[in-house]
């Protein structure tokens, strides 16, 4: 259709049409509960009104999808095909390592193979709509969203959501196997006061533009169809109702031009906020803040058209929205084909394909983490093993956002080391006993612990304020120690733990996250050195709670603590802990050595419009094949405003055979040096900059360069 039609489309469309238009019903509407429940009860809707609405969440599946939308256009007086949206988080029925896990690779191609994967069984499953990528910055693991974030550091987690949206919607979203992308939430949903869910927020002008800003604008400028407000305050002010924000900031300054959504009954949320009145006061407010589609609140629906009569909102404003929603089933195609590609036959060829599959195990290998080996990985098949601990044998490792993936689907590590390695002497404890645990591990070789969290403990709602292990898994711990100290931990889970105890007696300690439905088979030929890890944290693991919030992209204080052990008075620094995290950012093992030379710089002056070319040497010196994160920071030593004590900048993964070297350059350009200056100009100044390249964010590693 084109932009006339369109337009004789909208004209033709009556005021009850049009705000129908900017409604958000779930499934609960459409048999997916027997008793409408929360602010579901609250709509009262006739089945006339409920069949007329411009979307639907988090209904799936081609046959269903099928009926609802030849129902939706039969009651519909324009016939104007619905939207299905729904979180395709990390997969749809095939799920992938959830995305704190894909950071933690620290290569965003991943997440662009992975997310056209979920885009093709989503997509023949009748979905037209992913509210993903979740492109908040996270830095507090008390959070229970960290699992939906690729970490602390605003230049990777841009490399990521661009990488996502790539992948989801390719070059155009009406193409077969592609769904439209909702980066979320803006802004700042990650930096919720104590890291608790649902949380005020409260971060200054230069902390939201510096640290939060990069993934969602990056998000902006791959093209995302849509975005997503943010259940947070900015300055004091709910997001949903936040006109400077979503207007000033993500209208002009981004240039964000797609639908804007908001998350689940976030408008009628603003009263709870104390601010807004009412329902009335707080439809007008979000309408007039550019917010065009409300999810489950029925805000728009009783409030709207009594606010266009009263003269307290325009109608153009509401014609403005309505064309965004038309405009966007134009370009996904539904004007056309209302089910665009959901078919029956599409979904069982695609759905838990052999490709996807293959694709899952291989991403997994590059997300999982091994931060400790004392030399026990990779165990010997021949070896007695233990393996101990429930998550051992857990299906609940998938990731809670994995909403539509069957659990039967799940293969367990007990299941994948079984599948694998069936001749290995391996005995099983499928429980957190520690006496069992006790018993089973003596005389072993080596002890494999499975500790950490479910699923279920991890995600939206699943804030805490301990983040050590559960007291039951370190008295699991402590008993299987006591009688063996060869353990080797695998930890799962969708956040950074303070494990400093663990970590210091166990033998080796390998980070494996939630790593989907087929992510088990990656683990176990780690486990076994068919595989050498090369997974580096996208988040730092802190030693303990009271380091939290933690980034390694840290500010210098006027009072450092000199590089010096224990506690120093009257520095920046705590009694009972280091300032540096347990495992800094960018950290990771391998079971081979790799060695880099000194940095080179072609030039040790960057002129303005000019390059400077960096390049180390890195050489495997070990016995065995490895891929390496070759990472590259910069510091700007002095500025008109305080500047981080160094950025990732940049990422080159090389795959080096034993003895082998490979030159690693990176272009440094005046664009990665700039930075909002005192008076908030987006600018580079000249001055002295220090480059590190190495293979984690506290490398020495490093040269240094002038801005002239």
């Amino acid at each position: 259709m084109d932009k006339n039609s369109l337009e004789k489309l909208l004209a033709d469309m009556s005021i009850e049409e049009k705000i129908e238009q900017l409604i958000q019903l779930n499934g609960d509407f459409y048999g997916g509960a027997d008793m409408l429940t929360g602010p579901a009860a609250e709509f009262k809707l006739s089945e006339n009104q409920q069949y007329r609405i411009g979307s639907v969440l988090s209904e799936h599946g081609a046959e269903h999808l099928h009926k609802l939308q030849d129902k939706i256009m039969e009651h519909q007086p324009h016939h104007i095909p619905a939207l299905f949206m729904c979180d395709v988080i990390h997969g749809y029925k095939t799920a992938f390592p959830v995305p704190i896990a894909q950071g933690s690779s620290f290569d965003p191609s991943l997440t662009e193979k992975l997310s056209s994967a979920a885009a093709k069984e989503a997509s023949a499953a009748g979905i037209h709509i992913t509210f993903s990528p979740m492109s908040d910055l996270a830095n507090d693991s008390r959070w229970g969203r960290c699992m939906e974030s690729t970490g602390e550091d605003p230049w990777l987690n841009a490399r990521f959501a661009e990488s996502a949206v790539k992948g989801f919607q390719g070059n155009n979203i009406k193409d077969k196997g592609k769904i439209g992308s909702c980066f979320k939430h803006f802004a700042a949903y990650g930096a919720v006061n104590a890291g608790r869910d649902y949380n005020f927020t409260e971060i200054c002008e230069r902390t939201l533009t510096d640290d939060h800003m990069p993934a969602y604008e990056a998000a902006v400028k791959a093209g995302a169809c849509m975005a997503m407000t943010a259940f947070n305050t900015i300055n004091r002010v709910p997001c949903t109702t936040n006109k400077k924000l979503m207007k000033d900031i993500l209208r002009k300054q981004l240039g964000f031009d797609g639908v804007l959504i908001t998350d689940y009954n976030a408008i009628a949320e603003a009263i709870n906020h104390g601010a807004c009145e009412d329902k009335r006061d707080a439809a007008k407010k979000a309408i007039n803040a550019g917010c065009d589609i409300d999810m489950m609140s029925d805000c728009y629906l009783k409030h709207l058209k009594k606010l266009v009569n009263d003269g307290e909102v325009s109608e153009k404003l509401i014609d403005k929205a309505v064309m965004r929603v038309l405009d966007l089933k134009n370009q996904l195609g539904l004007f056309e084909n209302q089910y665009k590609d959901g078919s029956v036959e599409a979904e069982k060829a695609v759905v838990l394909c052999a490709e996807h599959k293959a694709l899952a195990r291989k991403i997994s290998e590059e997300c999982m983490v091994l931060l400790k080996n004392n030399g026990i990985l990779p165990l010997d098949e021949h070896s007695e093993i233990a393996v101990i601990g429930s998550l051992a044998d857990s299906r609940e490792i998938t990731g809670s956002w994995a909403i539509f993936a069957d659990r039967n689907d799940t293969v367990t590590m007990k299941q994948a080391l079984s599948e694998l390695y069936p001749n290995a002497n391996i005995t099983f404890v499928d429980s957190d006993n520690a006496e069992e645990a006790a018993a089973a591990a003596k005389n072993k070789k080596a002890v494999i612990l499975a500790l950490g969290e479910s699923e279920w403990s991890t995600g939206e709602s699943k804030s805490i304020s301990d983040i050590r292990l559960s007291a039951e898994h370190r008295e699991l711990f402590d008993a299987v120690y006591n009688v063996n100290p060869n353990i080797v931990t695998v930890l799962f889970g969708g956040r950074p733990l303070a494990i400093p105890e663990i970590a210091e007696r166990s033998a080796a300690v390998l980070e494996a996250w939630l790593p989907g439905t087929f992510g088990t088979y990656a683990l176990a030929d780690i486990l076994f050195g068919k595989v050498n890890p090369s997974g580096r944290l996208s988040m730092s693991f802190p030693y303990s709670t009271g380091q939290l919030p933690f980034s390694y992209r840290a500010y210098n204080s006027g009072r450092p603590k000199p590089p010096a052990e224990g506690f120093v008075p009257f520095t920046s620094n705590y009694m009972d802990v280091p300032n540096e995290p347990l495992y800094p950012f960018g950290y990771g093992l391998s079971y081979t050595i790799f060695e880099y030379s000194k940095p080179a710089l072609d030039s040790c002056t960057l002129s303005s419009g000019g390059k400077i070319i960096a390049s180390v040497t890195v050489k495997n010196t070990g016995k065995m094949a490895g891929l390496e994160p070759v990472q590259l920071y910069i510091r700007d030593d002095k500025a008109s405003v305080v500047r981080p004590v160094r950025e990732l900048k940049g990422i080159q993964k090389v795959y080096l055979e034993p003895n082998e070297e490979k030159n690693v350059q990176f272009e440094i350009n005046e664009d990665m040096l700039k930075f909002y200056d005192i008076d908030m100009n987006y600018t580079a100044e000249k001055g002295s900059f220090t480059v590190w390249i190495g293979g984690t964010s506290l490398t020495d590693n490093k040269a240094e360069f002038k801005l002239i």
